[in-house]
């Protein structure tokens, strides 16, 4: 299965706009449609409680959401069997568990500690990136503190409105 990182950014890496995490906000209609139009085309997508709170996501047939949370429990009233979990499980563990169901892709689409977590576990092939020609100075990055060294590929790189927004693929170099 391929695991995809999957995030839009600011020129200087922001994923927030001075820490408001609404990031319809800021980016371009561009962008939102193609996150749409991922996320329709596919059946797994993993998140944070952090990412999922503001906004919770409405269980449909054709999707799997995956909440990652310290407590599940707490979320219990709102899973969905086959269509909203929550889960503390170890990403690995996780993966594992969703490889038997066959599919190709899996999307891992925020937030930070989520794609930290994902990252350090050496669980991401590729990294799909919307870069806004915004600066920001601050907010929050797709990334928490931590030292890594990943080295990517870039696999495409296309421009989709006049204002230069790029959405970048990158492949990770394992």
């Amino acid at each position: 299965m391929k695991i995809i990182l999957i995030f839009v950014t600011t020129l200087d890496g922001k994923i927030t706009k001075w820490g408001n995490p609404d990031i319809r906000t800021w980016s371009s209609g561009d962008d939102q449609d193609y996150f749409d139009a991922i996320l329709s085309d596919t059946r797994i997508i993993i998140m944070g409680a952090g990412t999922y709170e503001p906004d919770p996501v409405i269980p449909v047939k054709k999707h799997l959401y995956v909440v990652m949370t310290r407590h599940p429990e707490k979320f219990k009233t709102r899973e969905v069997p086959g269509q909203l979990e929550f889960s503390n499980e170890d990403p690995t563990i996780l993966i594992n568990r969703l490889e038997k169901e066959g599919q190709e892709k899996l999307l891992v689409v925020g937030g930070p500690q989520i794609a930290t977590l994902f990252l350090k576990e050496q669980l991401i092939d590729e990294l799909w990136l919307t870069l806004e020609p915004k600066i920001f100075g601050t907010g929050g990055n797709f990334v928490m503190e931590e030292k890594f060294d990943i080295s990517l590929i870039l696999l495409n790189s296309e421009k989709v409105n006049e204002k230069g927004t790029l959405i970048n693929k990158y492949r990770v170099i394992k």
